[in-house]
């Protein structure tokens, strides 16, 4: 067990909140190593015309320190 670090994320697609999570961790992915897990704070939308036209989850990806150790 090592050190996490928690960042806050949003993440938006025009099909599924899943999919919003999806494309959160993809674009996390490209410059973060270690994601261990991801929390899901809040799930939103948008409506347009009675439709939702944008579907948004607000999470928290936890990521594994890896940082010089001094023990």
């Amino acid at each position: 067990m090592g050190v996490f670090i928690i960042r806050e994320m949003v993440g938006t697609s025009p099909r599924s909140w899943s999919d919003a999570a999806r494309q959160a961790v993809a674009t996390a992915s490209r410059t973060v190593r270690n994601i261990r897990e991801i929390e899901v704070v809040k799930s939103s939308a948008t409506v347009v015309d009675g439709q939702i036209s944008e579907y948004r989850v607000e999470l928290k990806i936890h990521f594994e320190y890896e940082g010089n150790s001094t023990s």
